[in-house]
């Protein structure tokens, strides 16, 4: 008998077995959908062709994406996030509140990525554990209220036009929501299937005229597809920054879709009626339908605030009322009136 050779004793095979029982265990936890922010399905690179994790951003948009590579596009800054000594809640607040009272939108919150422009807001929407992203700008302090057409605020609308551009060229297709914009129900029952459209835009006022040089677009909300047509369409936009003073980047792409570049580019654009996808500057009168509603035409954050929260009990005080009596909901639609915007009609004075 060789005595250099091993011998095993049965307590060894025994911690060999438990050994492979913890690994196995470890391997199984890992990999279960209740680890982390997103799963295995989710997040495989398979489901990505051609894609790995690049950076902080892909995995982001990662984690926030529908299947069909969608997520909804929120930026907010300190100014969104902390509250002022008046007020109970902050924009943020109202924001989140209205996907948790609106009808078949609690579940879009999983595919929200927040755009985070200054660290406070970083902070506030990681507490909230939602989908978050950094943007770091050089040199630039975005993080108070940005007034309507300030320079600063004009500055903040072009770095998020860029932005907004590097994520259609990873291939990725996104609703982009201003903050001030209530989600009463879930808006992609009223977008465009199969793809019909490059790109579904909201507007202050909707008419019936058909020409594209005839619609008064709105940016603060808007559905877009990533293609080479949409792309173009960003780059071309963008590219105006320096040639537009005392323009905001709303502005310029309205003047490029009067100067015919839509027809130029061959894009697919549907605008949003207002009926549907409402707002301050031309309220739904279709409580019934409605599906958001949009602080515009209104000129500082005070003032959206409250008006927003006048619009949200509005809301649910319809909601109410449908729930105890569900069999006249058309009488009720009938009878409904917004209250009066009054805050945002003042703001201008």
């Amino acid at each position: 008998m060789d005595h250099n050779s091993k011998q095993f004793c049965p307590e060894s095979h025994v911690m060999i077995y438990l050994l492979v029982a913890i690994a196995v265990y470890v391997f199984v936890w890992f990999s279960s959908p209740f680890f982390g922010n997103y799963n295995e399905t989710n997040s495989s690179p398979s489901n990505f062709p051609g894609i790995g994790v690049k950076d902080e951003l892909e995995l982001a948009l990662r984690e926030a994406s529908l299947p069909n590579r969608t997520v909804i596009i929120a930026v907010i800054n300190k100014a969104y996030v902390e509250r002022s000594v008046n007020e109970e809640a902050t924009m943020l607040d109202l924001f989140l509140e209205s996907f948790w009272v609106g009808e078949n939108t609690r579940p879009l919150l999983e595919h929200l990525l927040l755009v985070a422009v200054d660290q406070t807001a970083y902070e506030r929407c990681q507490f909230r554990r939602l989908h978050c992203y950094r943007l770091v700008t050089e040199g630039v302090d975005f993080a108070g209220e940005k007034v309507y057409m300030s320079q600063d605020f004009i500055n903040m609308m072009w770095r998020r036009t860029l932005f907004l551009l590097e994520i259609l060229k990873r291939g990725y297709n996104f609703i982009f929501t201003d903050i001030d914009v209530m989600w009463l129900r879930n808006p992609f029952l009223r977008l465009s299937p199969l793809e019909e459209a490059d790109l579904e835009i909201s507007v202050d006022t909707f008419n019936d005229d058909p020409r594209p040089e005839n619609k008064y677009i709105n940016t603060g909300f808007y559905y877009i597809r990533s293609n080479s047509k949409t792309i173009s369409l960003f780059h071309t936009w963008y590219s105006q920054k320096n040639n537009s003073t005392g323009k905001k980047e709303q502005d310029v792409l309205q003047d490029l879709i009067r100067g015919g570049l839509l027809q130029k580019l061959d894009l697919k654009v549907k605008f949003l009626e207002t009926r549907y996808f409402s707002g301050f500057c031309q309220d739904s009168k279709d409580i019934t339908a409605v599906t958001t509603m949009h602080a515009n035409c209104c000129r500082n954050s005070k003032a959206k605030f409250r008006d927003l929260t006048t619009a949200l009990r509005d809301w649910k005080q319809f909601k109410a009322a449908v729930f105890q009596h569900p069999e006249i909901i058309d009488r009720i639609g009938l009878d409904f009136k917004w209250t009066a915007h009054t805050e945002c009609l003042n703001s201008w004075q």
